[in-house]
């Protein structure tokens, strides 16, 4: 068996630092692009819960006056009804 030398165990320890040092660098890297991605896709995330917040309130007012349109109408039908019964045979109703 071969035994290293001094300066070999201490180049390959060196190699080993280098190569470690790379590899935080790389993982720090990786964070930081992470970290963006994920500050991006929060932004995001409450524009589009905004968005939604705005769409589910126009939903349900538009279901409102939908609701007031249809009264108004069956009145308006009922009120034909019973002005003249042959005007609403038509319409068969």
């Amino acid at each position: 068996m071969n035994a290293l030398t001094g300066m070999e165990k201490f180049s390959h320890l060196e190699d080993k630092i280098y190569l470690t040092v790379q590899y935080v660098q790389n993982l720090r890297e990786d964070r930081d692009e992470i970290a963006s991605q994920l500050k991006k896709v929060t932004a995001e995330n409450v524009e589009l819960t905004a968005e939604r917040d705005h769409l589910e309130a126009t939903l349900s007012r538009l279901l409102i006056e939908r609701d007031a349109v249809q009264l108004k109408v069956e009145g308006m039908l009922e009120s034909l009804r019973k002005v003249d019964p042959a005007v609403m045979e038509a319409f068969g109703a």
